[in-house]
Order: structure tokens, then sequence, then C-alpha cells
């Protein structure tokens, strides 16, 4: 018999579950005040559905064995765009929608023997998508609330927090600038920040210089959209792009959200078609940790929009990594209150076996009070001894019956 949990899973502990449902109840709080209605997608969609028009890679969508083409969601969105087009079509817009659940991928293990081939990965995420919005207010809203929603988690500065912003239009405008034939290559090298492949790209000298210029061209966005606007001259699409910044800017330096700009990042899906996002801590371990990433995704909206709606086919979210959250929290002393000192269950102690009920008692009773008590099973010699036993179970206070 396997003692062990297949390749990709994990068993969650008592305290990992309650950190995750604490981190979701916060995050949900914060959805709901800025009015967004909850939703729960299918786990289990039609492939066609999942690969998003391409923009999800097959080999990472777990499928099912059977008749029809289906699989395991590898994100939300796609499913929600799907509802937000057929089921959820007559509904006013903009529709402000949230969701948390678990999500499935498929992926290749590294190294071979037992370790190695096909892993199944499980993730919990939460997030949001505002649907039938195509203005730029609506990317400043999301991005506001998603400020909010880490002000809540109390991420900012001690996690040197950072909000990494690209926008795809702005890379297909500088790209304009190359020759059709090279577009594609050119746009792989630059979000794979691949040196070599743009000094490979047989284009004059002065375009592969300028190409890899680019590629270096990040970090403050006041800054990066200037050296943009020298490169394109002025334009809409980037007096928007500082319209959205400038409502953004003074929230996220007051939180300890570092900003920054870069004109060649893409998400992991190649969903998005607008502005996209990402944000980045730092983790202990001085590894930089992902919690967050989203974007604008009008084109995979209008996929599933009649012709008499496609006025509607708008669509931007970002969705939270719950776990990654949960971990960095805690690794950074800033795991929720139910870890602190004296903050744990009551532990109900008693001293002899005939006060079984009279223990079983003073518990209901602190239940009726709103406090977290859980029982000694096992009569206990002394006070002393119920301290112990409290302290390894992680109580916060013992009440012992003499």
């Amino acid at each position: 018999m396997a003692l062990q949990p297949a390749a990709g899973a994990r068993d969650l502990n008592p305290q990992q579950v309650d950190g995750n449902r604490t981190l979701v109840s916060q995050l949900a709080a914060v959805y709901r005040l800025w009015g967004y209605e909850e939703v729960a997608p299918p786990t289990i969609e039609r492939l066609e559905t999942l690969q998003a028009g391409g923009g999800i890679d097959g080999r990472e969508v777990v499928r099912l064995a059977t008749e029809e083409a289906l699989g395991l969601r590898p994100e939300m969105t796609a499913s929600i765009a799907r509802a937000a087009g057929t089921r959820m079509a007559a509904r006013s817009r903009p529709l402000r929608l949230w969701y948390t659940g678990p999500i499935y991928r498929s992926r290749q293990a590294d190294g071979g023997g037992a370790g190695g081939g096909q892993q199944i990965v499980e993730e919990l995420q939460s997030g949001v998508e505002l649907l039938g919005g195509a203005s730029a207010a609506d990317d400043s809203e999301l991005l506001r609330l998603l400020l909010a929603c880490l002000r809540s988690l109390g991420l900012g500065q001690k996690q040197q927090t950072q909000l990494l912003l690209g926008h795809h239009g702005v890379l297909a405008a500088l790209l304009d600038q190359v020759p059709a034939d090279q577009r594609t290559a050119a746009r792989q090298a630059l979000t794979g920040f691949d040196f070599m492949a743009i000094a490979a790209l047989p284009l004059p000298e002065v375009q592969r210089q300028g190409l890899q210029r680019l590629m270096r061209l990040r970090g403050e966005p006041v800054a990066v959209l200037y050296q943009l606007e020298q490169l394109l001259g002025p334009c809409a699409l980037l007096e928007t792009l500082a319209t959205t910044l400038d409502a953004l800017a003074p929230t996220a330096a007051a939180q300890g959200v570092g900003l920054s700009f870069d004109p060649t990042f893409q998400p992991h899906f190649a969903l998005y078609d607008g502005l996209v996002l990402k944000v980045v801590c730092q983790g202990a371990d001085t590894a930089p940790v992902e919690i967050a990433s989203g974007g604008r995704y009008d084109a995979l909206v209008g996929r599933f929009c009649g012709a008499d709606s496609q006025a509607m086919a708008a669509g931007m979210g970002f969705g939270f990594a719950v776990e990654p959250i949960r971990d960095l929290l805690e690794a950074t002393a800033s795991a929720r209150s139910g870890d602190a000192p004296g903050q744990g269950p009551i532990l109900v102690a008693y001293g002899q076996a005939s006060q079984l009920a009279q223990a079983l008692d003073q518990l209901e009773t602190l239940h009726s009070q709103g406090q977290a008590a859980e029982l000694l099973s096992r009569p206990c010699a002394t006070a002393a001894e119920a301290e112990v036993q409290a302290a390894r179970r992680g109580c916060g206070s013992t009440l012992w019956i003499a």
C-alpha cells in the first residue's frame, strides 16, 4: 500500500487548512466591499474551453479519460468568461465576480525514476473578474482593488512587495517596427529575456541593438514611459497608461508596494491582450515568491459572446495563489492571529474520571460563548500536567477542573 500522496499532491495539516480559510475569508471580505459577487465555475470543463483558444498549452491541462474531451480547470478565467457570455449574458454590465477554489495543472517533473514523469499539481486560488468594462477606469479599479487586497493581507514593505506591470499593446506597437516575418521570433526572444536569440535575428544591427535596449527597459513607471515615448512618439496608449499609473502610484507608495513597468513582460498563460500584472514578494530564504497574476483578456471574452453582444467583449481580472501567501506570512512572522500566544483554543482538563460530565458541561458553556475549546479526553493528575498537554496541543490556556 502506498503511504505517500501522489507526486505533485500534498496533505494539509489543520493549521494549514485554517490558514487557507482565514486568507480566503479576508480576500472575500474585500471583494464584497467593492461590489463583487461570488461564482463557482465547474472543476470539469470541455478541453476547448480550458485551452482558451490556444492561450493555454494543452500539455498543462489535466485530461480526463472520458468519451467527451474533458479536463480539470488549470485556471478560472476561461470558465468564468464562458459563463458570462452564456448563462449570464442577459445580466447588465459590468459583471463583478469573485471566486475561490482549487485549480489543477499537469507538468513534467524534473529527474528520472519514480520522481520523474507527469505530475498533477493542485493549488488553491482566489480572485476576481470584471467583465464588460473596457475603459481605463476599469483597469484602475482592478489595480486599486488589488492593492486593497494586499493591504488586507498585510503584504507591503516588510515582504518587499512588488507589482510588475506590462501591456500587450505597448509590446505590439514596439514590434511593429520589426519586419513582419521576424516579429514572432522577436516577441519570443523579448518575453523570454533571451539575448542570444535577439543577436541571432537576421535584422540590421541598429534594430538588434534597439531590441536589446528594449529588453533592459524596465523599472520605475514614469521613467520607463518616458523612454517608450521616445521610441513610439506621443500616442494615446501611453497617455492612458500614464493616467492609470497616476491613479495607482500614491496608494501603492503609502502601502510600501513597489511599482515596476516592463514593456516585454507577459504572464505564463497567453490569455491577455492588454494590461498585464504580477505581484512578487520576497520570501524568508530571499527567493522571490509570485503571489498574484492577471490582466486584460478582451479577445477571450469575445470567443464566448454572440455576434450581437461583441460590444460586451471585455474582461480583466487577477488571481491570488493562496498557499504561497500563507507560507510567506508564516515565514515572516505575520501569520494569522490564531497562532499568537494565548489565542489558541482553551483546553478543558479534569482530574478524575467521574468529572467527565462536568468537563463536557464546561466545554459546551465555552462554546455557547463563542470560545473555541477542546477536551482533554483522559484524566490528568495535576494542573501542571494539564498545562503541559495544552502547550503540546497548541492551546492558548487551560481550564482545570480540580
